[in-house]
């Protein structure tokens, strides 16, 4: 058949896929023999790639098993499609919701540049200016840090150091760290502090962000006017089940995907700067971290040149 990669090079893309995945701290008990036994079924009908009609009727055998199972098979066989496109966009991704998945998450919205601009710009507008700035630097400091949103909402002025340029997170589910921040955060905390202390010189509330009132901004009123900001500016949910409305707690996901990205593309050791990346998040633990770094095509490509260039470079 035209395209496809062919039969040892599905075999060698499941291995190198597992690879990969494990050099990101995912154990994956099991699964070569049935990605293995994924590939056989493919060599059995003469393809040479994936396809969405084999990958579902690989995926309900044996027939009359658990449901779920079939969709974890599903699943198995749709993550390393999504591998597999990268390098050959021939093979086809089974979409979200042909079966039913047990405890699936949320697709996770990965925000562009121009779309937290966007949000921003919205929330500039928001009145009185003092509720406007609170949301607009909120925003972006979740853009540039990968704060939990309570987290940002717990800040005390005595948490933010502006001279030394760094954030202090105390406590945030048992584990206290502190973020060096960007001279580009630090200005622009720098003047939502003026704007702040201008209007509320002696506040009754210590919290670095303030409502218009002079007090904390409470979780829900966050959460409610974040999602009219997201609405004014346009970001909907994408189609395809699976696939919620941007969320705050999506910025952190974003954070931690460009970091990836920007290690692949420098040639990084992203092994080496996975712990360093888990500390910065406020893990207790890396494997804490490993869910956050769904794979996105971009970011499967890159690791896979990156894999192939490692094994072309071994004598």
């Amino acid at each position: 058949m035209a395209g496809g990669i062919g039969m040892s090079a599905l075999i060698s893309a499941v291995e190198d896929y597992l690879a990969l995945r494990r050099s990101l701290g995912f154990k994956l008990y099991r699964i070569d023999q049935l990605l293995l036994d994924f590939v056989a079924e493919l060599e059995a009908r003469g393809l040479e790639t994936v396809t969405t009609e084999v990958a579902l009727a690989w995926a309900t055998k044996p027939a009359g098993a658990d449901p779920y199972w079939h969709g974890k098979r599903l699943g198995y066989a749709r993550r390393f499609a999504v591998y597999l496109n990268a390098l050959d966009p021939d093979c086809e991704v089974p979409p979200r919701g042909l079966l039913a998945e047990r405890s699936q998450r949320a697709t996770p919205h990965l925000y562009t540049e121009q779309e937290v601009s966007a949000l921003m710009e919205r929330a500039r507008q928001l009145s009185p200016p003092l509720r406007g700035a609170s949301y607009e630097t909120l925003i972006g400091l979740l853009a540039v840090t990968g704060m939990r949103p309570g987290e940002t909402l717990r800040l005390q002025r005595s948490d933010v150091d502006l001279k030394a340029g760094v954030l202090r997170v105390n406590k945030s589910k048992s584990v206290s760290r502190e973020l060096p921040l960007h001279h580009s955060a630090v200005q622009a905390l720098a003047s939502y502090s003026e704007l702040r202390d201008e209007i509320y010189p002696r506040p009754a509330d210590g919290a670095f962000f303030l409502s218009a009132a002079g007090t904390a901004i409470a979780h829900k009123t966050l959460n409610d006017t974040f999602s009219k900001l997201r609405r004014s500016a346009g970001l909907q949910a994408p189609p395809g089940p699976g696939r919620g409305s941007p969320r705050l707690c999506d910025f952190r996901h974003s954070f931690a995907l460009r970091c990836l990205l920007g290690w692949y593309r420098c040639g990084t050791d992203v092994a080496a700067q996975l712990p360093r990346l888990s500390t910065y998040l406020g893990h207790r633990h890396p494997a804490d971290t490993y869910w956050y770094l769904t794979a996105t095509p971009e970011l499967l490509a890159l690791a896979a040149r990156r894999l192939e260039n490692s094994q072309e470079a071994t004598p």
